[in-house]
């Protein structure tokens, strides 16, 4: 006989109700334990404090003794400093030991005993120094045999492991009480999770009286998730043609930019020649030393305009460094790329082979730890990401050990994890992200570059749909970690720009 729905919701409100009370008792245990922890975790803290308090009394009074005698010993003043500081910190030190005892009579009355001990012992100190200073150093010395200085501080220890033996015994106590209120809130949490699970067991019973309807909720879903897809890939197409607009936009805006480019330098080098003719026929002519136009006339082409025209080329030839990285990232991002079958071992020999003259020259040594995973990919990116790499750890070398690079290769799942390792300078850790962006560059600018092969190592290890991070520590070395997949599937692309 089917249920009724009035039928479902009562039992459904009956289970709530159960539930409901099973996890207030929790709730309400929970609260006394843990009002109870708080109260022994305040106890606890009092009563070390007042331990640190108490040993810091004891201390005090010793460094005082030791400067004391330190100074009937030796009459030289230099003794007296921990005595002076020691003797100066005893009254706070009593002063936190009564704000620590909280108003107990017991611990009070030690306390008090442990003043006037104090208070003697520091006048059979004073008392001492007194006489030394005077120039009485028998007398002195007199009062330090008789004991009375350690038979005060042999009462004062006594009298602070009174102060400390019933506190800890009072730690007992509630350590025994805690644990048993422990054990019942174990056994109320244990009967209430059980209760618990009898009432989820009741509502997956009644879930199950609603899955056609669940089902029907499914297939409802599954047709808006149809039908999202759809927008999804619309949108993502736009965002492809998006793309491929700014691509182009670089493109036209740093191509154009050259031309202006080229007349710049041109025209510099114009200048340049102009120089070395108006600098001929100044030396034919005689000095003038009177004539203060020619005189700078004279400086301005020996020292004024070589120094401009210098400034200029330095910075047109920066420029067109940079346009140049942007046409290549530009034809970077709108290549076609080609996958087919890498010998990663052979593609990456062949790049360390390239590199192994200029890295020799720097004492460095290159390993690559074989064999290595092959996969299925862009070739030409393969071994401009892996070019760039092993150029900047070449670059960064640490020159106050030799340097060592080693490149390795593992399979997980579906994608290939290569590592380029190096024992180099290392990167900040705030700067293990800005690395990657164009135009930025971190740590010490001492090496040449415009932040841009990190960017672009980026950009093509991200076409070839993978990733690249860094893990580095300063002063100890760099690892840049690459994941690729085995296989590139790609789909249809635009044909590059022509050039």
């Amino acid at each position: 006989m089917p249920t009724s729905g009035s039928t479902v919701t009562r039992r459904a409100l009956l289970m709530l109700l159960a539930a409901a009370f099973a996890l207030l008792a929790i709730i309400a245990t929970s609260g006394w334990l843990a009002d109870s922890t708080q109260q022994y975790s305040r106890s606890v803290s009092r009563i070390s404090a007042l331990r640190v308090a108490a040993g810091t009394l004891l201390s005090q009074l010793q460094d005082a003794e030791i400067g004391q005698r330190g100074y009937l010993l030796t009459e030289d003043r230099q003794y007296l400093k921990p005595y002076e500081a020691a003797v100066a910190a005893v009254d706070a030190t009593i002063a936190r030991l009564r704000e620590l005892a909280d108003g107990d009579a017991g611990e009070l009355r030690i306390l008090d005993h442990l003043v006037g001990l104090a208070a003697a012992k520091r006048e059979e100190l004073a008392e001492t120094i007194a006489l030394m200073e005077a120039g009485r150093r028998d007398d002195s010395l007199a009062i330090v045999r008789t004991g009375r200085g350690m038979r005060l501080m042999d009462d004062a220890r006594r009298s602070l492991d009174d102060l400390i033996t019933p506190a800890d015994a009072q730690l007992d106590t509630q350590l025994r009480a805690l644990t048993g209120q422990a054990r019942t809130s174990g056994w109320v949490a244990i009967l209430g999770g059980l209760f618990i699970l009898l009432v989820v067991g009741g509502a997956v019973w009644i879930a199950v009286g609603y899955t056609r309807a669940l089902m029907q909720a499914q297939r409802a879903i599954q047709s808006l998730n149809d039908s999202l897809e759809q927008r999804v890939s619309e949108r993502t197409m736009e965002l492809q043609r998006a793309n491929d607009e700014i691509q182009r936009f670089a493109y036209i805006v740093s191509h154009d930019l050259r031309a202006p480019l080229v007349n710049v330098m041109g025209f510099t080098s114009e200048l340049e020649a102009g120089l070395v003719s108006v600098t001929a026929d100044l030396d034919r002519r005689p000095a003038d030393g009177d004539d203060a136009t020619a005189a700078e006339a004279r400086r301005a082409v020996a020292e004024d305009m070589p120094e401009a025209i210098g400034f200029i080329r330095t910075s047109t030839t920066k420029m067109d460094r940079l346009i140049n990285a942007i046409l290549a990232l530009s034809r970077q991002g709108s290549r076609t790329l080609n996958p087919e079958p890498v010998s990663m071992q052979a593609l990456l020999e062949n790049v360390a082979a390239s590199n192994r003259h200029r890295a020799g020259e720097l004492g460095c040594a290159v390993d690559i730890a074989g064999p290595l995973p092959s996969l299925v990919s862009d070739r030409l990116a393969l071994e401009q990401v892996f070019g760039n790499l092993l150029d900047n750890a070449i670059k960064y070398l640490d020159p106050a050990r030799p340097g060592r690079i080693a490149i390795r290769g593992r399979s997980e799942a579906d994608s290939l994890i290569f590592e380029v390792a190096d024992n180099g300078r290392g990167i900040a850790p705030q700067d293990h992200e800005r690395i990657f962006e164009l135009f930025r560059r971190s740590g010490v600018q001492d090496r040449p570059g415009e932040g841009i092969g990190l960017a672009y190592v980026r950009t093509l290890v991200r076409r070839l749909q993978g990733d690249v991070t860094v893990d580095s520590v300063p002063g100890q070395g760099s690892i840049f970690r690459i994941s690729l997949p085995k296989v590139l599937a790609l789909s249809p692309e635009k044909p590059a720009h022509e050039s």
